[in-house]
């Protein structure tokens, strides 16, 4: 009697856990294995073409090379999930399904549904993409309790042996390397072009198909994203030898004609598991050992996947679904339209907006600095916001996005993921990036006409929210800088605020 594997679109592993946790026990003959695209799914939002150019290429490329070693499967476009695995359990009557945990909360909550709903035995495998998954560096955290990225990122070094010696301390004597990172890029210094993968023709299918979605951001067109494991492992390789070894050091550097930086971009292939977090921090630990690469570069990346990435999964899963409804600050302001559009005389938004509907992708210090920063000083919905990100980007999943706009972006989670808000005015942005070179707004000016909008935004943050501020010592800083507005300046720094807010999509 036939078994089913049920495989989730975001888990393209190879080999896959279900399929290895049967090997010994079923006949491959006896199993069939399920894909599904869900037409509901693509509807939920306005997702960026390109995601799903990406996501049904690789789903279908993947369930190619199942065949090609010999399984049964079968693939579904269907209208929703359920209707597709009813219509397969009535075809094949399989005695049981197998299948590995959903990401998301909703995914689970799902597939745990299975066994009542439709009467379908499951087993569901846990989740093996995440490192925290398989290894919680802090399992007696107490509900409520909070947990810094540092602790948690420096347990999963420990446990993982990256970048330690033999003493089980960290190499090169410290844990981090920010005094070395974070610079602004030097005019002269010319970041290398990114990989690019010509689409097959199946992917010119896909294309086809997704172009024909008529509500969705951005367009399938120019699409050149690898979708398949080899093609992942070819930019994971490209990445290793020509952005690794200047990427801490500039990785919250921005610049108007280089989107990229020396960041990776293999997000979007390690969050449908093309890729995964362990080979990726292993092999550049390895530059470092084989001297391609220096260790604040290194250690940089490597906090990015084992301490960020993981940290917001482990943190999702901690705080859902409570997080998706926290509003800290009271936000209530709709998004502007301009992010659907980019139109917005704010030329580091323009910018910034224009890249994501065009590409699905900016790097992380503009989502976090320019356009999350931007909503959180403009008071704008956390609920909104996420919806956004969540549309815009082709790397964007619940798991991710959500603990990333409730907590780090927009701090709308009161401090329980991030330790302060993040918020800058105009002197950051162009310390970091040449924006304000070709902006029409004045970066040096708080108030009247001309001034940027980040620094009468940021003053009117300050004075409306100091006294939650207040409790965050992080912030005292930034707090004693009010001295410096006199009575008047603040009152103009309220009302340019109010107007511009207003205004907005006026």
């Amino acid at each position: 009697m036939p078994l089913t594997v049920w495989i989730l679109g975001d888990q393209l592993l190879s080999p896959h856990p279900a399929l290895q946790s049967l090997e010994k026990q079923v006949l491959r003959q006896e199993i069939i294995l399920l894909l599904i695209e869900s037409r509901e799914q693509a509807q939920r939002l306005p997702y960026h073409a390109k995601k799903l150019v990406l996501l049904y290429s690789a789903m279908r490329h993947y369930a190619d090379g199942l065949r090609a070693a010999g399984y049964r499967v079968d693939y579904r476009v269907a209208s929703n999930i359920t209707e597709a695995i009813t219509s397969h359990w009535q075809e094949f009557r399989p005695n049981r399904l197998v299948t590995m945990a959903a990401s998301s909360v909703r995914g689970r909550r799902f597939q745990q549904s299975l066994a009542q709903k439709l009467g379908i035995a499951t087993h569901i495998i846990p989740n093996s993409q995440f490192l925290s998954g398989v290894y919680d560096p802090l399992p007696d955290v107490e509900p409520g309790q909070l947990v810094r990225q540092e602790q948690f990122y420096r347990g999963m070094r420990r446990q993982f042996k990256l970048l330690m010696d033999d003493q089980g301390r960290p190499v090169g004597g410290t844990w981090n390397y920010d005094q070395k990172n974070r610079q602004p890029l030097p005019k002269d210094l010319t970041p290398p072009e990114m990989i690019r993968f010509e689409p097959d023709a199946l992917t010119k299918q896909v294309m086809v198909e997704v172009g024909q979605f008529d509500h969705l951001t951005g367009s399938a067109a120019g699409f050149d994203l690898a979708v398949t494991r080899e093609g992942a492992q070819q930019a994971a390789d490209d990445f290793y030898t020509h952005r690794l070894p200047y990427f801490g050091t500039y990785e919250d550097a921005m610049r108007q004609s280089a989107p990229v930086i020396f960041h990776s971009k293999l997000a979007a292939y390690l969050n449908i598991g093309l890729l995964t977090p362990l080979e990726l921090v292993r092999a550049a630990e390895g530059c470092y050992y084989d001297g391609t690469a220096e260790i604040n570069n290194v250690e940089g990346f490597i906090r990015q996947v084992i301490g960020w990435r993981e940290y917001m999964y482990w943190q999702y899963q901690r705080l859902m679904p409570g997080l998706g409804a926290e509003n800290y600050w009271g936000s209530a302001n709709p998004l502007p339209t301009f992010f659907w559009s980019g139109e917005t005389r704010m030329n580091c938004l323009r910018q910034v907006i224009q890249r994501v509907l065009d590409a699905g992708y900016v790097h992380h210090i503009e989502r976090l600095m320019l356009l999350s920063n931007f909503c959180l000083l403009a008071d704008i919905h956390p609920d909104q916001v996420y919806d956004w990100f969540s549309s815009a980007f082709i790397d964007a999943y619940e798991w991710v996005m959500a603990p990333n706009v409730y907590g780090m972006g927009l701090y709308a989670d009161g401090g329980q993921i991030a330790t302060k808000p993040y918020i800058a005015s105009a002197n950051y942005i162009n310390k970091m990036s040449d924006y304000c070179l070709a902006c029409s707004f004045d970066k040096n000016k708080r108030t009247g006409e001309h001034s940027c909008p980040f620094n009468f935004l940021y003053w009117h943050f300050l004075l409306k929210h100091q006294d939650k501020l207040r409790k965050n010592y992080r912030m005292a800083r930034m707090l004693h800088n009010l001295k410096f507005l006199d009575d008047d300046e603040k009152a103009a720094v309220q009302a340019q605020a109010q107007r511009f807010v207003g205004a907005m999509d006026n």
